[in-house]
């Protein structure tokens, strides 16, 4: 059965959001979903549209949503419709909203740099070494399951959550002689969240189209998706 994905992409053109995108498409459609494709988050307070979406997928860095957007966004989630995106496509949009970041359960806060020494003024400065550890429920979710610990070299997400999310997979902050913090942080990686009859995907690596390529990012990523858009009980 044809099923209806929404993929709204925009926002900060850094994180590369038409071609980012696009890698899924192709995925989504062999996942028999009908695709369509919007620029814009305005397309949210379409209502006979968002009646009839199964799967919202999200790639809109920064940038700004309207209240009639929002509304509609969370109505459709709150019916059934899964929402599912990366990195700052959806854990750093609409920071002028702040029922759009409860909505989510989790807000990009930063990305620690390197030693100053090894910084040259360029994206590169926040590109890190460092591991992405799946938790005990990890090991036993669909999205994760069989999907071993892995190593990135990208910006490493701290992120502010609440306790509403399920946790497959965190990344620890260590602590540096050049940062001010005392002890460890640990952050989500990538979550789940029910919200009314709907399901929330978020991972947060995602930076570039090297590390949408990575074989873990991109098998989590398609999993996420596919769960978010199923209405089936867990």
């Amino acid at each position: 059965m044809t099923r209806s994905a929404l993929v709204v992409r925009g926002g900060w053109d850094g994180h590369r959001p038409v071609e980012a995108t696009d890698m899924f498409v192709p995925f989504l459609a062999d996942h028999d979903f009908d695709v369509r494709v919007e620029d814009s988050p305005e397309v949210y307070a379409d209502a006979t549209l968002m009646a009839e979406v199964d799967l919202v997928v999200q790639c809109v860095t920064m940038s700004e949503i309207s209240r009639d957007a929002f509304l509609g966004l969370r109505a459709a989630v709150e019916r059934g419709a899964g929402l599912a995106g990366w990195h700052g496509g959806i854990a750093d949009s609409y920071r002028n909203n702040s029922d759009y970041l409860q909505l989510i359960g989790g807000q990009f806060a930063t990305h620690p740099s390197k030693h100053p020494d090894l910084c040259c003024g360029d994206e590169t400065d926040n590109f890190l070494t460092y591991d992405v550890e799946i938790t005990e429920l990890g090991r036993r979710h669909e999205i994760t399951a069989g999907v071993d610990d892995f190593t990135l070299m990208t910006e490493q997400y701290w992120v502010l959550h609440d306790d509403l999310i399920d946790v497959l997979a965190t990344t620890t902050h260590p602590v540096q002689p050049y940062h001010p913090w005392h002890r460890p942080i640990t952050s989500p990686a990538v979550w789940t969240r029910r919200w009314g009859a709907g399901r929330i995907f978020v991972a947060t690596p995602g930076h570039s189209l090297d590390v949408l390529r990575d074989a873990h990012v991109r098998t989590i990523i398609e999993r996420g998706m596919l769960w978010a858009s199923s209405t089936e009980s867990e």
